[in-house]
């Protein structure tokens, strides 16, 4: 599992993750490790595929609701690319292009997508 790296070296699922409170870190945290535990075969309520390839891992604490995007690459390894606190669809929708978007652009010798290319 690793954190997207943006060019200029910003991790923004990282930082995310550790913006939260310590008990929806802990939550956080749980999900991740069941993920790599599981990989792919990791359902819900902890994952939720969005499409085209790109999944989040859920957590709840209280009435909060987050997120962290992500996808795979060469078989079971995870990229984990940007975390959001769950208010709307639209919000949702715009995470998940992002992330995408994200995908494409990690190199094809690191397991990432050339552009139009099926994620299977």
């Amino acid at each position: 599992m690793e954190y997207y790296e943006m060019e200029d070296g910003t991790r923004p699922a990282e930082e995310f993750i550790l913006s939260q409170d310590k008990k929806m870190q802990a939550k956080l945290f749980m999900s991740l490790e069941l993920l790599e535990l599981k990989g792919p075969e990791l359902r819900e309520p902890y994952s939720k595929s969005l499409g085209d390839g790109i999944f989040e891992v859920r957590a709840k604490q209280g009435t909060d609701i987050s997120r962290v995007l992500y996808f795979f690459v060469v078989g079971r390894k995870v990229i984990l690319t940007n975390g959001f606190v769950k208010k709307n669809r639209q919000n949702s929708a715009r995470r998940n292009q992002q992330s995408e978007t994200l995908s494409y652009r990690l190199p094809a010798e690191e397991g990432g997508l050339a552009y139009g290319q099926e994620f299977s």
